[in-house]
């Protein structure tokens, strides 16, 4: 499944393939802005302040990549979703001039134990750079709106 295949998540099958086509850039102009609004650590507010931390140089906040991959996943054109879990790891850091896109799979799929007219997917999916640097992994598990 690719990008503008409208298709609901009910008629996922283990093993369907996620991937966004369509990618974002990041700018150190974004990154600071979000960093100023959400998460004023040294690392992510400008080049400077970032040279005295592990990253070295500026990268993203870890939510705004997860914000930037939730854009990518909307912009799928999945519909009929209620998010029940998710699970992140950011091996390496955003950067400015990354052009971050998707790739990811459909691990699960079952009925709903306790509402059976609905259905529990497990989504696997990776935001990658232009340069196949994973920057962030995903595992969320969502049920279907029935």
């Amino acid at each position: 499944m690719t990008m503008n295949d409208e298709v609901r998540l009910g008629e996922l099958r283990v093993g369907d393939r996620l991937y966004s086509g369509e990618e974002v850039e990041v700018t150190a102009e974004e990154i600071m802005a979000f960093a100023r609004d959400y998460d004023p650590q040294p690392g992510h507010l400008s080049e400077e302040t970032a040279q005295g931390t592990p990253f070295m140089s500026l990268a993203a906040s870890g939510w705004h990549t997860a914000a930037l991959t939730m854009r990518l996943l909307v912009g799928l054109g999945i519909a009929g979703s209620i998010g029940i879990s998710v699970s992140l790891t950011w091996p390496t850091p955003t950067r400015p001039g990354d052009r971050l896109h998707i790739d990811g799979h459909v691990t699960s799929k079952r009925l709903s134990e306790s509402r059976p007219d609905r259905e529990i997917l497990i989504l696997e999916y990776e935001t990658i750079n232009q340069s196949g640097e994973i920057r962030q992994r995903t595992q969320a598990v969502v049920m279907t709106q029935g």
